[in-house]
């Protein structure tokens, strides 16, 4: 039996840059110890005053990974509290999301790309989805935005990172 599509595009993805984001949260750490300020200056920033700082950055890099594998698993999507406050905090919250998505089986995948998606059920902002055009036009995109923003907080405060980094092990 061959992996389905959906699963081969959606959990191997998540892995990796989940993984990538954890090494760069070390780093970063790292250089906040090294040039002796506290780590809560890298945690709370943000490239500009009206974008999420770093920690919400990750909170919800984490959050489009869970759901997303998810929704197209066809399982609940697991709550987080949204309570980081450290960077062991952030390493937790992605080994968590890691941990669940890696608990979903190809099988959970079979037929996701034509399954419907519907997005705050209920609410003036609903929106249905087909299963591929919500992991390709939405889920990724959204998924790769915070990851490369957060990316490019820890790069604008002097983190020496480069595209290797960002990219990790595939």
């Amino acid at each position: 039996m061959t992996t389905p599509y959906m699963y081969k595009t959606s959990v191997p993805v998540f892995k990796q840059l989940l993984n990538s984001l954890s090494a760069i949260l070390i780093k970063a750490e790292a250089y906040a110890a090294e040039k002796k300020f506290e780590p809560a200056v890298l945690l709370n920033a943000r490239l500009y005053p009206d974008m999420f700082p770093l920690i919400r950055q990750v909170q919800v890099a984490a959050d489009f990974a869970k759901s997303v594998s998810a929704r197209l698993a066809g399982v609940e999507v697991p709550v987080y509290e949204d309570n980081e406050q450290t960077f062991a905090d952030l390493q937790a919250r992605i080994s968590k999301t890691l941990s669940f998505i890696e608990s979903l089986t190809p099988a959970q995948f079979e037929g996701s790309e034509t399954r419907e998606i519907v997005l705050r059920p209920g609410t003036p902002k609903e929106k249905k989805l087909v299963g591929h055009n919500y992991l390709t036009n939405y889920g990724l995109p959204q998924f790769f935005f915070h990851v490369t923003t957060a990316y490019a907080v820890l790069r604008h405060n002097g983190l020496e990172v480069g595209k290797g980094d960002f990219m990790g092990s595939f």
